[in-house]
């Protein structure tokens, strides 16, 4: 399989109009228009009954102490955890693109071309989020994050998963069924001092 993005190149920096949060001059960060990119896909597996899409950042910090605090840096050493930024499923097989801006934020796991939308990491209690939400890495990180977006091509139409699936449990639950995937990464950072390139 094969993945691109008409919105970025691989390996390259998503633009803020993708990103939940871009750099602020005062403030250090402020609300982006939160629009997911386009993905594109082909070379697909025969057998191929359905497609899942995550969007992980695996550069989160696994402590908060200094995240966003004045004076204060994320060492760039600092053990990293995964962080899901979308989990989509059950997209059907005759499918082969995601347009950019139709995956938006919602309280509903209805997705479009009757796929299912997970929660995405955004979510806390009493609050769930579906659908995208782009980058907002901590404004005071050394490292720069990366976001990676992976395309599975599935052996079975529908996934037998509740709607309030997150993506690490999309991941176990398709483990037996993928028969290919691609991946696309976009970089991302708040960090003025931080170069993308």
């Amino acid at each position: 399989m094969k993945v691109r993005s008409d919105s970025f190149d691989d390996n390259a920096r998503i633009p803020g109009t993708f990103a939940y949060g871009v750099p602020d001059a005062v403030h250090h960060v402020r609300a982006g228009a939160n629009r997911n990119p386009h993905l594109a896909w082909d070379e697909v597996p025969a057998g191929t009954q359905s497609f899942a899409v995550v969007c992980c950042d695996p550069d989160v910090p696994s402590t908060g102490s200094d995240v966003n605090v004045e004076g204060r840096t994320v060492p760039e050493e600092l053990p990293r955890n995964d962080f899901y930024h979308l989990a989509l499923f059950d997209i059907p097989a005759d499918v082969r693109q995601i347009a950019a801006g139709s995956l938006q934020t919602t309280h509903n796991p209805t997705a479009p071309h009757n796929a299912r939308y997970g929660l995405n990491d955004f979510s806390s209690a009493g609050n769930d989020h579906y659908g995208y939400d782009g980058p907002c890495p901590p404004w005071n990180d050394q490292r720069l994050h990366h976001y990676v977006f992976t395309v599975c091509a599935l052996d079975v139409e529908r996934l037998p998963l509740r709607q309030a699936v997150t993506g690490k449990q999309l991941r176990q639950a398709m483990t037996g069924h993928v028969l290919g995937q691609a991946d696309l990464v976009g970089t991302y950072t708040l960090n003025s001092a931080l170069s993308s390139n």
